[in-house]
């Protein structure tokens, strides 16, 4: 059984930024909190439980999604369901953070979500098939599956009609 290491990297990444993101935000809270702070006369009681309700939601947004890629490094089986479209939702949210990032932050912080979301295509790409098998027969996966379409055309002698043989180059010592 080939094992790939993309899930079990998927699954550290995805929990590391689970934990990150949930840190910064009630960082953020806590922040707002001390300093009373207030964005066009927002109450700053609710914006730092808003930001402590968002540091919740994504850090377990994240962790699911970490658990998911941890599931599929365990079973060594693709995601399914609600655990793929998890996995997509996740791609999407990088790949559109990153390019908010690429505007705010700079290029380190695209560099690290475009990272993060070839990672997590990587993992969707690379367990489609488990172990080189072909889902729907059982056949190996690399090599070619037999023709689809009608028969080829056949000589009377069996053959099959190919068309024209054209000889090999000659070669100049």
């Amino acid at each position: 059984m080939v094992r790939r290491p993309v899930a079990w990297i998927v699954a550290v990444v995805l929990l590391a930024e689970a934990l990150g993101i949930a840190a910064l935000n009630w960082f953020m809270a806590t922040a707002v909190d001390r300093q009373h702070m207030s964005l066009a006369g927002l109450d700053p009681d609710r914006m730092s439980m808003s930001a402590r309700i968002g540091a919740v939601v994504f850090g377990l947004y994240f962790a699911l999604c970490a658990l998911v890629a941890l599931l599929v490094a365990v079973r060594n089986r693709p995601p399914a369901g609600l655990g793929r479209v998890l996995l997509v939702s996740a791609a999407v949210v990088h790949a559109l953070l990153g390019a908010v990032l690429w505007g705010l932050s700079g290029w380190p912080a695209f560099v690290y979500m475009v990272a993060v979301l070839a990672l997590i295509v990587l993992l969707l790409m690379t367990y489609d098939h488990p172990d080189g098998v072909g889902a729907e027969d059982g056949r190996d996966a690399s090599g070619p599956g037999p023709q689809e379409g009608p028969e080829p055309e056949r000589r009377e002698d069996d053959t099959p009609a190919a068309g024209p043989v054209i000889p090999p180059a000659p070669t100049t010592p």
